[in-house]
């Protein structure tokens, strides 16, 4: 059971927190008054994690061929 919860961690750290910063994650709240609740919204924006991903295929392709004389 420690193996699943050090998976975890080790996937929200290399998953979740770069994905705010390169701002795939967006949280956003609200507050209605009249009912005294807060609306908390989690948005992932697909567009970004794809050209991002996109950028990561280019650069591994150009570092992985051969030199060209």
């Amino acid at each position: 059971m420690n193996k699943l919860g050090a998976v975890l961690v080790i996937l929200v750290v290399v998953v979740v927190g770069p994905g705010f910063y390169r701002g795939w994650f967006v949280v956003s709240s609200g507050h209605d008054s009249a009912s005294n609740k807060v609306d908390v919204n989690l948005t992932l924006d697909r567009d970004k994690v794809k050209q991002d991903a996109g950028k990561v295929k280019s650069k591994v392709r150009e570092l992985t061929q051969p030199a060209k004389n």
